[in-house]
């Protein structure tokens, strides 16, 4: 694998054949990929992108909030380093990296091939959008308030499409329930997951729909993982899928399929891509 950050930008290579760009979920980190990715380069020349640079000495450095333009920007810079000639790129995204995928095919699809955003949590394609982004700010709130745990139980709450938030882990016997605190900003900045809740999840979640130019899309699949049937981000991708006139595709597990089951996502991955289907039609409300 090779570790380089020319031009500003943050990514791994490895492999070989056609580009393959990987655009990992939460905060960027492409931590928990390295099995996914070392079975999808048996096929492809694989560039996992690191957009705030976590995985590359800025874990820890001031990280201001992020919007999906500043990670497509990013990836775009990543693919004229790695193919300087132009030559389209297939591209991959979960979660966080779906929506960047998405704003990346709706601005630049003269570069891409195929495009796979995996479960983006792009709401406003539902029609509880606005009340889905509400909850989404409280998440935020509630890391500011009381810490990354008790957010991260709202947030699954969210994901599950239940009111109540889910209950956190019970007290060792006869001990006194610690206190819900907020991080110091130090202690933030240096957890992946406690910069995705302060400055990636709420701006990801706010995202519009990508309106690409007329007849210039590259073929979008959108993608679900199985387990996650009747949960908010299948039927998010489903609602995308429908609006975008794109295809829908299930993969292995449920929003986190590509690190519980990296085998098996990677062969469903290399099975979409290679069936190529035929470019969509744009713009379809």
């Amino acid at each position: 694998m090779t570790d380089t950050g020319g031009t500003g930008t943050h990514h791994d290579v490895r492999g070989s054949g056609p580009v393959l760009l990987v655009l990992p979920g939460g905060a960027g980190h492409p931590m928990g990929l390295d099995a996914l990715t070392a079975r999808l380069a048996r096929r492809f020349t694989v560039v996992t992108h690191d957009p705030l640079g976590l995985a590359h000495g800025r874990l820890g450095l001031p990280v201001a909030d992020q919007r999906p333009g500043d990670w497509s920007g990013s990836a775009l810079r990543v693919l004229d380093e790695v193919s300087p000639g132009g030559e389209p790129a297939y591209v991959f995204g979960t979660s966080a990296g779906g929506v960047a995928a998405l704003d990346l095919w709706a601005r630049h699809p003269e570069r891409l091939r195929h495009v796979v955003a995996h479960e983006p949590p792009c709401v406003a394609a539902l029609p509880d959008g606005a009340a889905l982004r509400d909850r989404f700010r409280e998440v935020r709130a509630v890391h500011r308030t009381a810490g990354p745990a008790a957010a991260a139980s709202l947030l699954t709450a969210v994901l599950e499409e239940r009111e109540e938030r889910a209950p956190g882990p019970a007290p060792e016997p006869g001990a006194a329930p610690a206190a819900p605190r907020p991080l110091t900003r130090e202690e933030e900045l240096a957890s992946p997951m406690a910069l995705f809740l302060a400055h990636v999840l709420v701006p990801f979640t706010a995202h519009g729909l990508p309106v690409p130019a007329p007849g210039a899309g590259a073929t979008l699949t959108l993608a679900a993982g199985e387990t996650s049937r009747g949960l908010l981000l299948h039927r998010t991708a489903t609602a995308l899928a429908d609006r975008l006139g794109a295809d829908l595709a299930e993969f292995p597990g449920g929003h986190l399929g590509a690190l519980e089951h990296p085998e098996d996502f990677a062969d469903r991955l290399t099975a979409v891509l290679d069936r190529a289907p035929a470019r969509p039609e744009t713009g379809r409300a």
